[in-house]
């Protein structure tokens, strides 16, 4: 079997239970513009995808220009939402368990808010290359930014893992052929499925 030497992982619902945070953030949004509150449709789907779909997304029904909701959203200083993210208990001790025998990298749909959240929560030191829909042409789950990663490292497919937990990493990896972890949704198919990442070191991928 070929040695893992990668692993990459989503953002949010992996690295972090950030769905709070995203309510928050996105009902500021319709709130500046005295619009209702995200129903739960479209509370997911801004969990899933990045942010200037998420932004058409719960905008689709009314008539505003999204030009100058975008100019408030990037006025918004994320720090104020970081209080409603929960990072996983045990991602840190996995992180140092997995080191040196694996690189970690991260494929997520977050763009500008992504580095602030590594520096916020000390994880920047761990993470090699984090690859956001600002630094490709396709975001997730066009396979662009895995591509970027394994060029990145000079590792090929087999070499690697992801973590995901949603539909849209399943697809992400799905074109490379990649394995994949499913963190916390039984229901999505997977290789492997865990509850924590300390789960993940009894699996037979090292």
């Amino acid at each position: 079997m070929t040695a893992l030497k990668l692993i990459i992982f989503d953002c949010d619902g992996v690295m972090f239970d950030s769905k709070n945070a995203n309510r928050y953030f996105y009902n500021q949004l319709l709130t500046n513009f005295s619009l209702p509150p995200m129903d739960d449709e479209e509370l997911e789907y801004v969990h899933m995808h990045h942010v200037l779909d998420s932004v058409r997304h719960i905008f689709r029904n009314h008539d505003f220009d999204l030009e100058e909701v975008n100019q408030y959203r990037l006025s918004l200083d994320y720090g104020n939402f970081l209080q409603y993210m929960t990072m996983e208990p045990d991602l840190i001790e996995f992180l140092e368990f997995i080191k040196p025998a694996q690189k970690a990298a991260i494929s997520t749909n977050r763009t500008t808010t992504m580095r602030p959240i590594l520096e916020a929560f000390g994880l920047k030191p761990y993470f090699e290359k984090v690859v956001t829909p600002m630094d490709v042409e396709q975001g997730k789950p066009h396979p662009e930014a895995l591509h970027k990663i394994l060029d990145h490292f000079h590792l090929t497919v087999p070499e690697t893992i992801y973590i995901g937990d949603s539909i849209v990493d399943r697809e992400h990896t799905d074109s490379l052929g990649m394995r994949m972890i499913a963190f916390k949704n039984p229901a999505l198919s997977a290789e492997f499925h865990v509850n924590s990442f300390m789960e993940i070191t009894g699996l037979p991928i090292f």
